[in-house]
């Protein structure tokens, strides 16, 4: 098999209503409706990175401790947007009523990234990450 690009991703949203206010109004996600309570964009600027992150790891980045917390629900997915400026961001969604997760911080690895569980469940970031804006794969820190 020879997979060319990640060709699409949707959230599978219970509440498509509150799923679509939040991607499409608290994001500003370019989404239009497709069918009934479909919405989607083509052509959209793709996919810069694809992994499987095992959730010890994801509940280091967001909570400090390998465990994930028990009162929080466990996502089944991350998505993250590149943004100019990742605090702004977050202070956007923290004005629109949003919980964070946790705040603009930088990684170890030197994204810069605030988090929040989007209403389906996903594991969302707003980020800022240099190698993806650099030419050469060498830049990466």
């Amino acid at each position: 098999m020879d997979i060319l690009f990640v060709a699409g991703f949707a959230p599978i949203a219970a509440d498509p209503a509150t799923a679509i206010a939040f991607y499409r109004g608290t994001l500003g996600l370019p989404l239009e409706t497709v069918s009934g309570d479909y919405v989607a964009v083509d052509g959209f600027g793709g996919t810069k990175h694809l992994g499987v992150w095992p959730l010890s790891e994801a509940a280091q980045s967001c909570f400090d401790t390998p465990e994930w917390p028990a009162d929080v629900p466990i996502p089944q997915a991350s998505i993250e947007f590149e943004v100019a400026d990742v605090a702004a961001a977050a202070d956007e969604l923290v004005a629109a009523g949003h919980a964070l997760v946790h705040h603009a911080r930088t990684e170890p690895w030197g994204q810069t990234i605030a988090r929040l569980l989007g209403p389906e469940g996903l594991l969302v970031g707003v980020c800022h990450t240099p190698w993806l804006h650099s030419t050469s794969d060498t830049d990466r820190a």
